[in-house]
């Protein structure tokens, strides 16, 4: 399964990248917003795991323009952000984000733990 997570702090990243790879899933990082649409359409993946605040464009951006483009209006999206406001989870959930998790509520393991939920009710509906 192939995962795209776009997020601009480098550390999070990397740690998200690797602890994935070891759970033996093909992953892929973006730093910002315009980096990340790029490889949606060139590299279309499986799984996004998508921070909101970012440099060049802000998730809620990509969530739309994602939604808007044929090559990826079905990919399942997580939204992993500070962001913890109700109108913000609203917001990403009326984009199509299918799980909104905030960075200081959970581990890297519930991430990755929700990752495999998604993905396994993404696969059972095709």
């Amino acid at each position: 399964m192939k995962v795209l997570v776009i997020e601009d702090d480098k550390f999070l990243q990397r740690l998200l990248v690797m602890k994935l790879t070891q759970d033996g899933f093909d992953v892929t990082g973006a730093s910002d917003g315009e980096e990340g649409l790029r490889r949606i359409v060139t590299e279309p993946p499986n799984l996004v795991v998508l921070d909101l605040i970012m440099p060049k464009m802000d998730g809620f951006e990509v969530l739309a323009q994602m939604r808007t483009n044929i090559k990826s209006r079905n990919i399942p999206v997580i939204v992993l952000s500070n962001l913890g406001q109700d109108e913000d989870i609203s917001r990403v959930k009326q984009l199509g984000a299918l799980e909104y998790l905030t960075k200081s509520e959970v581990s890297i393991h519930e991430v990755v733990q929700k990752i495999e939920e998604v993905l396994a009710r993404h696969l059972s509906r095709k």
